[in-house]
Formats: C-alpha cells, sequence, structure tokens
C-alpha cells in the first residue's frame, strides 16, 4: 500500500462510517478536504442600514437575492415548485409570519416506527392500519399569496432546481436570518430570469 493510500485509508473510512449514520457529507471534497463551493447555499451581509428589504426570486435558476434600501444584501438557492405544482412568478409581500407552520396540504404517511410508507401524501391520502399522517413542517413560514404559497425553511436536494409543491424552501440555516430581517409587507417579485 502506497503511503498516500495509508494515510488516507482512516479518513474514508471514517467518512464511510459518519455518512451510513448522518447521511452525506456534503462539504468534504477530497483529496484536499476544501467545502465543495456547488454546496454553497447562501450569502448574508446585511448591513443594516436604512431602507427595507426586499427579495426577489428567479424561478430559472432557483436562486433569491436579497436587497436592503436597493443595496444587494445577499442571495441564496431557493426550491420552488416542481412540475404540476408551479410557482407562480409575479408580485407579492408578506403577509403572514409564523416560527412554526406545518402544511395543511402535504405530508408522509409513517408507519409505527417512524419509516415512511408514503412521502408525497394528503391530509386525503388513504392511511393504512397501523400508520398516520404527518403533515409537512414548514419553519419560518412567511406567507406570500391566500391559496397557500409561502417562502419558509425546507430541503434543497439539488440546488438550481426544484423540488416543492409549490412553496419557496429556503436553505435551513438561513431561513430564521431572512425571517427575522423581514416584515409583513416586504415585497418578494418571483420571475422568470432577470
Amino acid at each position: 500500500m502506497s503511503r498516500a493510500l495509508f494515510l488516507l485509508a482512516p479518513l474514508v473510512i471514517a467518512t464511510s462510517l459518519v455518512s451510513c449514520t448522518i447521511g452525506p457529507l456534503t462539504t468534504i471534497s477530497a483529496p484536499h478536504l476544501a467545502p465543495d463551493p456547488d454546496r454553497h447555499l447562501f450569502d448574508w451581509q446585511d448591513d443594516g442600514g436604512p431602507g427595507e428589504v426586499a427579495v426577489k426570486i428567479n424561478l430559472s435558476t432557483q436562486r433569491a437575492t436579497y436587497t436592503r434600501g436597493g443595496r444587494p444584501i445577499g442571495w441564496s438557492y431557493v426550491a420552488t415548485g416542481k412540475e404540476g405544482h408551479g410557482t407562480p412568478p409575479g408580485r407579492y409581500s408578506i403577509t403572514e409570519k409564523l416560527e412554526d407552520k406545518y402544511s395543511g396540504s402535504y405530508g408522509w404517511i409513517e408507519d409505527e416506527f417512524g419509516n415512511t410508507v408514503n412521502g408525497d401524501a394528503t391530509p386525503r391520502t388513504r392511511v393504512p392500519k397501523g400508520c398516520r399522517y404527518v403533515p409537512a413542517p414548514m419553519p419560518f413560514w412567511m406567507r406570500i399569496t391566500g391559496y397557500g404559497i409561502g417562502m419558509h425553511a425546507g430541503i434543497i436536494p439539488n440546488p438550481g432546481e426544484p423540488a416543492s409543491h409549490g412553496c419557496i424552501r429556503l436553505p435551513k440555516p438561513f431561513a430564521p436570518i431572512l425571517f427575522d430581517s423581514v416584515r409583513v409587507g416586504t415585497p418578494v417579485t418571483i420571475t422568470y430570469g432577470g
């Protein structure tokens, strides 16, 4: 065994063990262990200065940009509505903010051991005996429509690709930052490009 392989073997074994217990590590990029730039999901540089925060979501790139008083203060990946559940473009504003919210439209069904048996259920989906329906959590909820679309913390499985049922998912570590920086009335613009 070469010296390089001998030195990397413990890292490979440790990474494999951690991946089995908590999922894949997305910040390790062998062999130099630098962060993977493709997994950088947001940047926030709010100066806290004058002006209101505004949100602009680009459906084509699945990225949002944030300004305060017209000055750029950050960006993030988002995951908007996948095919059949599109997020509608338009001009909106935040009409409701709730730290803890659960979907009234979507969730999953799990068995008595907590295993997911249907990951794309609605409250009307038949629940097999011994199972239960679990409404999807939508923490740091910021409503923008009267028919259930808003921004909230969620999983962004493939940055740059839609993945939701219509809502705008924000990176989980970023959602509370944005939630604390906006107010009811903050403008949200959703476009294709531009």
